[in-house]
């Protein structure tokens, strides 16, 4: 079979051109609205389910009136939280009060990136997955810290340095737990 050199150029042509380049980014977006929509409904599921479960350990009715068994008790209380009034410090440092929740919850979100949640279904394919994971958590302290400081108020500092503190007393032994299994893994590689 002879192929002629103005086919092969038609060809290059045709898989080099923009139009492909932008529909990869826009299936690139699928997965990753996918996860985000995840991750919205398990958390709903979970703030139903500990509402329900709380009103049963202490023997009152939980959450019926928002839904069919109180189910939209979430999304009302979420839509509430977004539309609430934003009250900013008048002596406080005002960038570094909005920015450190910002840094909080993001850290959180990038932490999703290198988690495989199927064997060929991960949104970044690192050889150094678990060390990003373990970095990019460790910034939430960080955001929790400057939202404190950023008050101008010592006693909001104090609770930001306590939800610090929490938070770094929870990853010392989760980053311990996570190294030790992948430097046995990592010698268990090198010895076969």
């Amino acid at each position: 079979m002879i192929i002629d050199t103005t086919e092969v150029q038609t060809i290059n042509s045709f898989s080099t051109s923009g139009f492909f380049k932008e529909v990869y980014g826009l299936i690139w977006i699928i997965p990753i609205l996918t996860l985000i929509l995840e991750i919205t409904i398990g958390v709903l599921v979970i703030v139903w389910l500990e509402r329900e479960i709380s009103a049963a350990i202490q023997q009152r009715i939980g959450p019926e009136y928002a839904g069919p068994l109180g189910i939209l008790q979430a999304i009302a209380d979420g839509t509430k939280l977004l539309l609430k009034e934003d009250l900013l410090p008048s002596r406080g440092d005002i960038r570094l009060f909005s920015v450190g929740p910002s840094i909080a919850v993001i850290s959180v979100l990038l932490s999703y990136l290198v988690i495989p949640f199927g064997y060929r279904l991960v949104l970044a394919d690192l050889g150094i997955g678990v060390f990003l994971w373990i970095a990019i958590s460790s910034i939430a302290p960080i955001g929790l810290l400057m939202s404190g400081y950023g008050s101008n108020n010592k006693y909001s500092f104090s609770g930001g340095l306590r939800a610090a503190a929490q938070s770094i007393s929870y990853e010392i032994p989760l980053t311990l737990c996570v190294l030790s299994i992948s430097l046995r893994v990592i010698l268990q590689v090198q010895l076969i």
